[in-house]
Protein backbone atom coordinates (compact mmCIF):
# COMPACT_ATOMS: atom_id res chain seq x y z
CA UNK A 1 0.00 0.00 0.00
CA UNK A 2 1.39 3.78 -1.22
CA UNK A 3 1.53 6.07 1.42
CA UNK A 4 -0.20 8.43 -0.44
CA UNK A 5 -3.11 6.13 -0.03
CA UNK A 6 -2.92 5.51 4.54
CA UNK A 7 -4.86 8.41 6.24
CA UNK A 8 -2.94 10.54 8.88
CA UNK A 9 -4.36 11.64 11.90
CA UNK A 10 -3.73 13.91 14.81
CA UNK A 11 -4.70 12.10 18.08
CA UNK A 12 -7.79 14.14 18.50
CA UNK A 13 -9.08 14.21 14.53
CA UNK A 14 -8.21 10.37 15.33
CA UNK A 15 -10.50 10.30 18.37
CA UNK A 16 -13.07 12.81 16.69
CA UNK A 17 -13.65 10.13 13.83
CA UNK A 18 -14.06 7.75 15.86
CA UNK A 19 -16.91 9.40 17.86
CA UNK A 20 -18.64 10.24 14.51
CA UNK A 21 -18.49 6.84 13.66
CA UNK A 22 -20.13 5.68 16.83
CA UNK A 23 -22.64 8.40 16.76
CA UNK A 24 -23.73 7.34 12.77
CA UNK A 25 -23.04 3.86 13.68
CA UNK A 26 -24.94 3.04 16.62
CA UNK A 27 -28.46 3.21 18.31
CA UNK A 28 -28.90 5.86 19.95
CA UNK A 29 -31.18 4.46 22.56
CA UNK A 30 -30.57 0.51 24.11
CA UNK A 31 -31.53 -1.89 26.66
CA UNK A 32 -28.61 -3.10 28.54
CA UNK A 33 -29.00 -6.14 30.96
CA UNK A 34 -26.02 -6.15 33.05
CA UNK A 35 -24.84 -6.00 37.34
CA UNK A 36 -23.38 -3.11 38.82
CA UNK A 37 -20.06 -3.45 40.40
CA UNK A 38 -18.97 -0.73 43.39
CA UNK A 39 -21.44 1.91 42.73
CA UNK A 40 -20.67 5.73 44.26
CA UNK A 41 -21.66 8.92 44.00
CA UNK A 42 -18.82 11.76 43.24
CA UNK A 43 -19.67 15.07 42.84
CA UNK A 44 -24.06 14.55 42.66
CA UNK A 45 -23.46 11.97 39.91
CA UNK A 46 -23.77 8.09 40.13
CA UNK A 47 -20.62 5.93 38.81
CA UNK A 48 -20.84 2.56 38.68
CA UNK A 49 -19.56 -0.34 36.32
CA UNK A 50 -21.73 -2.59 34.54
CA UNK A 51 -20.57 -6.22 33.74
CA UNK A 52 -21.81 -9.18 32.65
CA UNK A 53 -19.27 -11.33 34.55
CA UNK A 54 -16.68 -11.81 31.90
CA UNK A 55 -16.85 -7.67 30.45
CA UNK A 56 -17.22 -4.69 31.93
CA UNK A 57 -18.55 -0.95 30.59
CA UNK A 58 -18.71 2.55 32.62
CA UNK A 59 -21.69 3.67 33.58
CA UNK A 60 -22.96 7.43 34.77
CA UNK A 61 -25.87 8.89 36.26
CA UNK A 62 -25.86 12.41 35.77
CA UNK A 63 -27.30 14.59 38.88
CA UNK A 64 -30.41 15.57 37.17
CA UNK A 65 -30.83 12.47 36.42
CA UNK A 66 -30.43 10.59 39.31
CA UNK A 67 -33.32 12.35 41.31
CA UNK A 68 -35.72 11.30 39.36
CA UNK A 69 -35.02 7.47 39.45
CA UNK A 70 -37.63 5.79 41.09
CA UNK A 71 -34.77 2.90 41.79
CA UNK A 72 -31.04 3.47 43.24
CA UNK A 73 -28.94 0.42 42.62
CA UNK A 74 -25.96 -1.22 45.24
CA UNK A 75 -23.81 -3.49 44.50
CA UNK A 76 -24.43 -6.85 43.04
CA UNK A 77 -27.61 -5.86 41.74
CA UNK A 78 -28.89 -6.89 38.29
CA UNK A 79 -30.65 -4.23 36.53
CA UNK A 80 -31.88 -2.79 33.36
CA UNK A 81 -30.59 0.37 32.11
CA UNK A 82 -32.08 2.48 29.16
CA UNK A 83 -28.61 3.95 28.05
CA UNK A 84 -26.81 6.05 25.38
CA UNK A 85 -23.31 5.95 24.63
CA UNK A 86 -21.52 8.80 25.81
CA UNK A 87 -17.55 8.89 24.16
CA UNK A 88 -15.42 11.83 25.44
CA UNK A 89 -13.22 12.48 22.28
CA UNK A 90 -9.91 14.26 24.76
CA UNK A 91 -8.97 10.71 25.85
CA UNK A 92 -11.04 7.88 23.60
CA UNK A 93 -13.36 6.91 26.87
CA UNK A 94 -16.71 5.52 26.64
CA UNK A 95 -19.40 5.79 29.14
CA UNK A 96 -22.89 4.30 29.09
CA UNK A 97 -24.75 7.32 30.24
CA UNK A 98 -27.86 5.35 32.07
CA UNK A 99 -31.40 7.74 31.62
CA UNK A 100 -33.74 5.01 33.62
CA UNK A 101 -32.39 1.97 35.76
CA UNK A 102 -34.81 -0.67 37.03
CA UNK A 103 -33.98 -3.70 39.15
CA UNK A 104 -33.55 -7.11 37.20
CA UNK A 105 -35.84 -10.01 37.74
CA UNK A 106 -32.78 -11.69 39.13
CA UNK A 107 -32.83 -8.62 41.95
CA UNK A 108 -36.49 -8.54 42.50
CA UNK A 109 -36.20 -11.86 43.61
CA UNK A 110 -33.27 -11.54 45.75
CA UNK A 111 -34.76 -9.06 47.84
CA UNK A 112 -38.55 -11.00 47.65
CA UNK A 113 -36.43 -13.58 49.35
CA UNK A 114 -34.44 -11.40 51.54
CA UNK A 115 -37.71 -9.90 52.96
CA UNK A 116 -39.69 -12.92 53.12
CA UNK A 117 -37.17 -14.37 55.47
CA UNK A 118 -36.85 -11.86 57.75
CA UNK A 119 -40.65 -11.29 58.20
CA UNK A 120 -40.86 -15.37 58.71
CA UNK A 121 -38.34 -15.30 61.46
CA UNK A 122 -40.14 -12.36 63.21
CA UNK A 123 -43.72 -14.07 62.92
CA UNK A 124 -44.99 -11.28 60.98
CA UNK A 125 -45.53 -14.08 57.95
CA UNK A 126 -47.50 -16.74 59.79
CA UNK A 127 -50.80 -18.28 58.19
CA UNK A 128 -52.35 -18.64 61.91
CA UNK A 129 -52.36 -14.99 62.34
CA UNK A 130 -54.59 -14.53 59.50
CA UNK A 131 -58.11 -13.11 59.92
CA UNK A 132 -61.61 -14.16 58.90
CA UNK A 133 -63.33 -11.76 56.01
CA UNK A 134 -66.69 -9.87 56.89
CA UNK A 135 -69.27 -12.07 54.97
CA UNK A 136 -71.38 -8.69 54.51
CA UNK A 137 -68.66 -5.95 54.65
CA UNK A 138 -70.68 -2.33 54.78
CA UNK A 139 -67.48 -0.38 53.54
CA UNK A 140 -64.36 -1.84 51.81
CA UNK A 141 -61.39 0.60 51.03
CA UNK A 142 -59.73 0.08 47.40
CA UNK A 143 -56.01 1.16 47.10
CA UNK A 144 -55.16 1.19 43.62
CA UNK A 145 -54.00 3.27 41.24
CA UNK A 146 -57.14 6.10 39.87
CA UNK A 147 -57.82 5.91 37.02
CA UNK A 148 -57.11 1.82 36.03
CA UNK A 149 -58.64 -0.92 34.34
CA UNK A 150 -58.01 -2.21 37.65
CA UNK A 151 -60.53 -0.23 39.06
CA UNK A 152 -63.11 -0.46 37.01
CA UNK A 153 -63.49 -4.24 37.07
CA UNK A 154 -63.47 -3.84 40.45
CA UNK A 155 -66.56 -1.46 40.77
CA UNK A 156 -68.45 -3.25 38.29
CA UNK A 157 -67.91 -6.31 40.31
CA UNK A 158 -68.63 -4.62 43.46
CA UNK A 159 -71.80 -3.43 41.36
CA UNK A 160 -72.82 -7.03 40.12
CA UNK A 161 -72.03 -9.05 43.30
CA UNK A 162 -73.09 -6.78 46.40
CA UNK A 163 -74.18 -3.50 45.33
CA UNK A 164 -74.86 -2.93 49.32
CA UNK A 165 -71.40 -2.75 50.51
CA UNK A 166 -69.97 0.85 50.05
CA UNK A 167 -66.74 1.12 48.29
CA UNK A 168 -64.14 3.89 49.02
CA UNK A 169 -61.34 4.60 46.87
CA UNK A 170 -58.56 5.42 47.80
CA UNK A 171 -56.04 6.65 45.29
CA UNK A 172 -52.09 5.43 45.16
CA UNK A 173 -49.41 5.27 42.68
CA UNK A 174 -48.38 1.21 42.83
CA UNK A 175 -45.34 1.06 40.23
CA UNK A 176 -41.78 2.56 41.09
CA UNK A 177 -40.42 3.60 44.50
CA UNK A 178 -43.97 4.28 45.91
CA UNK A 179 -43.81 2.55 49.24
CA UNK A 180 -43.73 5.28 51.29
CA UNK A 181 -46.96 6.75 49.50
CA UNK A 182 -48.76 3.51 49.95
CA UNK A 183 -47.71 3.42 53.41
CA UNK A 184 -48.88 7.20 54.27
CA UNK A 185 -52.06 6.57 52.78
CA UNK A 186 -52.33 3.36 54.89
CA UNK A 187 -51.72 5.09 58.05
CA UNK A 188 -53.97 8.12 57.46
CA UNK A 189 -56.98 5.03 56.67
CA UNK A 190 -55.87 3.26 59.84
CA UNK A 191 -56.36 6.02 61.94
CA UNK A 192 -60.12 6.46 60.39
CA UNK A 193 -60.82 2.91 60.32
CA UNK A 194 -64.01 3.23 63.04
CA UNK A 195 -65.07 6.91 61.39
CA UNK A 196 -65.57 5.73 58.28
CA UNK A 197 -66.84 2.25 59.36
CA UNK A 198 -64.54 0.28 57.10
CA UNK A 199 -64.73 -3.34 57.57
CA UNK A 200 -61.74 -4.49 55.01
CA UNK A 201 -59.30 -3.51 52.78
CA UNK A 202 -58.21 -4.34 49.13
CA UNK A 203 -54.99 -3.68 47.88
CA UNK A 204 -54.63 -4.27 44.23
CA UNK A 205 -53.08 -3.88 40.62
CA UNK A 206 -53.38 -4.96 37.63
CA UNK A 207 -51.04 -7.07 35.77
CA UNK A 208 -47.26 -6.46 34.53
CA UNK A 209 -43.61 -7.71 34.78
CA UNK A 210 -42.57 -9.14 38.45
CA UNK A 211 -40.25 -6.14 37.76
CA UNK A 212 -43.23 -3.87 37.86
CA UNK A 213 -44.63 -5.31 41.05
CA UNK A 214 -41.54 -4.78 43.14
CA UNK A 215 -42.62 -2.23 45.16
CA UNK A 216 -45.61 -5.31 46.82
CA UNK A 217 -41.50 -6.55 48.09
CA UNK A 218 -41.04 -3.61 50.69
CA UNK A 219 -40.22 -4.30 53.94
CA UNK A 220 -41.94 -1.69 55.62
CA UNK A 221 -45.03 -1.53 53.69
CA UNK A 222 -45.63 -4.96 54.49
CA UNK A 223 -45.31 -4.45 57.65
CA UNK A 224 -47.87 -1.38 57.86
CA UNK A 225 -50.17 -4.21 56.23
CA UNK A 226 -49.48 -6.87 58.53
CA UNK A 227 -50.62 -4.07 61.44
CA UNK A 228 -53.47 -2.82 59.85
CA UNK A 229 -56.70 -3.08 61.52
CA UNK A 230 -58.80 -4.74 59.72
CA UNK A 231 -58.61 -7.89 57.23
CA UNK A 232 -56.42 -7.23 54.33
CA UNK A 233 -57.16 -8.65 50.82
CA UNK A 234 -53.81 -8.23 47.92
CA UNK A 235 -55.13 -8.85 44.21
CA UNK A 236 -51.64 -7.93 42.83
CA UNK A 237 -50.60 -8.53 39.04
CA UNK A 238 -51.86 -11.92 37.82
CA UNK A 239 -52.71 -15.57 38.83
CA UNK A 240 -48.61 -16.50 38.64
CA UNK A 241 -47.39 -13.44 40.58
CA UNK A 242 -46.37 -13.57 44.21
CA UNK A 243 -44.99 -10.82 46.66
CA UNK A 244 -44.48 -10.44 50.13
CA UNK A 245 -47.56 -8.36 50.10
CA UNK A 246 -49.90 -11.29 49.11
CA UNK A 247 -47.80 -13.22 52.44
CA UNK A 248 -48.38 -11.13 54.90
CA UNK A 249 -52.47 -10.23 53.80
CA UNK A 250 -55.30 -12.50 55.44
CA UNK A 251 -56.60 -13.58 52.09
CA UNK A 252 -54.44 -13.55 48.77
CA UNK A 253 -56.53 -12.86 45.36
CA UNK A 254 -54.71 -14.22 41.81
CA UNK A 255 -56.44 -11.14 40.58
CA UNK A 256 -57.94 -7.69 41.44
CA UNK A 257 -61.29 -9.19 40.22
CA UNK A 258 -61.27 -12.30 42.46
CA UNK A 259 -60.18 -9.95 45.58
CA UNK A 260 -63.69 -8.52 44.97
CA UNK A 261 -65.40 -11.75 44.54
CA UNK A 262 -63.68 -13.11 47.73
CA UNK A 263 -64.93 -9.57 49.92
CA UNK A 264 -68.42 -9.64 48.78
CA UNK A 265 -71.34 -12.18 48.71
CA UNK A 266 -72.91 -13.20 45.42
CA UNK A 267 -75.79 -11.22 45.48
CA UNK A 268 -77.89 -13.88 42.99
CA UNK A 269 -76.77 -17.05 45.51
CA UNK A 270 -78.07 -15.13 48.54
CA UNK A 271 -81.14 -14.06 46.25
CA UNK A 272 -81.64 -17.95 45.75
CA UNK A 273 -80.70 -18.94 49.45
CA UNK A 274 -83.29 -16.12 50.81
CA UNK A 275 -86.09 -18.02 48.73
CA UNK A 276 -85.10 -21.17 49.81
CA UNK A 277 -85.39 -20.01 53.06
CA UNK A 278 -88.93 -18.25 52.46
CA UNK A 279 -90.48 -21.72 51.33
CA UNK A 280 -88.99 -23.79 54.20
CA UNK A 281 -90.92 -21.34 56.50
CA UNK A 282 -94.27 -21.42 54.60
CA UNK A 283 -93.70 -25.09 54.43
CA UNK A 284 -92.66 -25.43 57.68
CA UNK A 285 -96.07 -22.90 59.03
CA UNK A 286 -97.96 -24.96 56.71
CA UNK A 287 -96.74 -28.03 58.52
CA UNK A 288 -97.23 -26.71 61.75
CA UNK A 289 -100.55 -25.52 61.37
CA UNK A 290 -101.93 -28.78 60.38
CA UNK A 291 -100.02 -30.59 62.91
CA UNK A 292 -101.92 -27.73 65.29
CA UNK A 293 -105.46 -28.43 63.49
CA UNK A 294 -105.19 -31.87 64.12
CA UNK A 295 -104.42 -31.40 67.64
CA UNK A 296 -107.28 -29.40 67.78
CA UNK A 297 -109.60 -31.67 66.61
CA UNK A 298 -108.42 -34.79 68.37
CA UNK A 299 -108.49 -32.59 71.70
CA UNK A 300 -111.99 -32.06 70.41
CA UNK A 301 -113.10 -35.09 69.56
CA UNK A 302 -111.68 -36.21 73.51
CA UNK A 303 -113.55 -33.45 74.97
CA UNK A 304 -116.66 -34.16 73.10
CA UNK A 305 -116.80 -37.77 74.30
CA UNK A 306 -115.64 -36.94 77.58
CA UNK A 307 -118.35 -33.95 77.65
CA UNK A 308 -120.86 -33.99 81.08
CA UNK A 309 -124.57 -34.05 78.57
CA UNK A 310 -122.68 -37.08 76.14
CA UNK A 311 -121.54 -38.66 79.52
CA UNK A 312 -124.91 -38.32 80.94
CA UNK A 313 -126.39 -40.01 77.55
CA UNK A 314 -124.03 -42.39 78.37
CA UNK A 315 -125.71 -43.14 81.90
CA UNK A 316 -129.02 -42.32 80.79
CA UNK A 317 -128.24 -45.63 77.92
CA UNK A 318 -126.72 -47.60 81.02
CA UNK A 319 -129.72 -47.63 82.70
CA UNK A 320 -132.40 -48.18 80.56
CA UNK A 321 -130.93 -51.24 79.08
CA UNK A 322 -130.25 -52.09 82.76
CA UNK A 323 -133.78 -51.19 83.64
CA UNK A 324 -135.15 -53.51 80.43
CA UNK A 325 -132.70 -56.35 81.88
CA UNK A 326 -134.56 -56.21 85.18
CA UNK A 327 -137.60 -55.84 83.74
CA UNK A 328 -136.90 -58.62 81.77
CA UNK A 329 -135.74 -60.79 84.97
CA UNK A 330 -138.38 -59.84 87.25
CA UNK A 331 -141.09 -62.10 88.35
CA UNK A 332 -143.73 -59.88 87.51
CA UNK A 333 -142.97 -60.08 83.54
CA UNK A 334 -143.06 -63.89 83.90
CA UNK A 335 -146.48 -63.09 86.14
CA UNK A 336 -147.73 -61.36 82.65
CA UNK A 337 -147.09 -63.81 80.19
CA UNK A 338 -149.62 -66.46 82.32
CA UNK A 339 -146.97 -68.08 84.51
CA UNK A 340 -147.63 -68.39 88.46
CA UNK A 341 -145.60 -68.70 91.32
CA UNK A 342 -146.27 -71.01 93.89
CA UNK A 343 -145.30 -70.45 97.68
CA UNK A 344 -146.26 -72.84 100.82
CA UNK A 345 -147.12 -71.87 104.26
CA UNK A 346 -144.14 -69.88 105.35
CA UNK A 347 -143.48 -67.97 102.08
CA UNK A 348 -140.87 -69.98 100.59
CA UNK A 349 -140.91 -70.30 96.39
CA UNK A 350 -141.51 -73.88 95.72
CA UNK A 351 -139.84 -74.93 92.97
CA UNK A 352 -140.15 -79.05 92.45
CA UNK A 353 -142.80 -81.20 92.76
CA UNK A 354 -140.89 -83.65 95.10
CA UNK A 355 -141.29 -80.98 97.72
CA UNK A 356 -145.22 -80.99 97.56
CA UNK A 357 -147.11 -83.59 99.70
CA UNK A 358 -151.12 -84.13 99.41
CA UNK A 359 -153.12 -82.10 101.63
CA UNK A 360 -150.31 -79.45 101.43
CA UNK A 361 -151.39 -76.09 101.45
CA UNK A 362 -150.26 -73.69 98.94
CA UNK A 363 -150.22 -70.07 97.71
CA UNK A 364 -150.81 -69.05 93.66
CA UNK A 365 -149.42 -66.11 93.07
CA UNK A 366 -150.58 -64.54 89.73
CA UNK A 367 -150.32 -61.51 87.92
CA UNK A 368 -153.78 -60.23 89.61
CA UNK A 369 -154.24 -61.98 92.82
CA UNK A 370 -153.05 -65.43 94.95
CA UNK A 371 -155.19 -68.37 95.05
CA UNK A 372 -155.03 -70.57 98.31
CA UNK A 373 -155.64 -73.91 97.63
CA UNK A 374 -154.63 -77.51 98.85
CA UNK A 375 -152.81 -80.02 97.07
CA UNK A 376 -155.32 -82.95 96.14
CA UNK A 377 -152.90 -85.13 94.05
CA UNK A 378 -149.17 -84.76 93.04
CA UNK A 379 -148.03 -85.72 89.68
CA UNK A 380 -144.32 -86.24 88.97
CA UNK A 381 -143.95 -85.03 85.25
CA UNK A 382 -142.72 -88.42 83.45
CA UNK A 383 -140.07 -86.97 81.46
CA UNK A 384 -138.47 -85.77 85.07
CA UNK A 385 -139.09 -89.25 86.28
CA UNK A 386 -137.45 -90.66 83.33
CA UNK A 387 -134.06 -88.48 83.33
Amino acid sequence: MSAERIPTYSVGELNTAIGSLLERGFAPRFLLEATVSRPQVKKGHLWLTLTDGTASISGVVWASKLAQLSYRPTDGDGVTVVGKLNFWAARASITVQALDIRPSLSTVLRQFEQVRQRLEEEGVINPGRRRSLPPQPATLALLTSVPSSALADMLRTGRERWPMTRLLVIPVPVQGAVAGQIIKALNRLAERCDALAVDGLVLARGGGSREDLAVFDDEALCRCLAKFPRPVVTGIGHEDDLTIADLVADHRAATPTAAMVACLPDRDSAKRSLQDRRQRMKDLIGWRITRDRQRLNDRRARLHQQSPLRRLHQLQDDLNRKRDLLRALSPSHWLERGLALLTNNAGEALTAVTSIKVGDRIVVQMNDGELDTDVKVVRPSSLKSKT
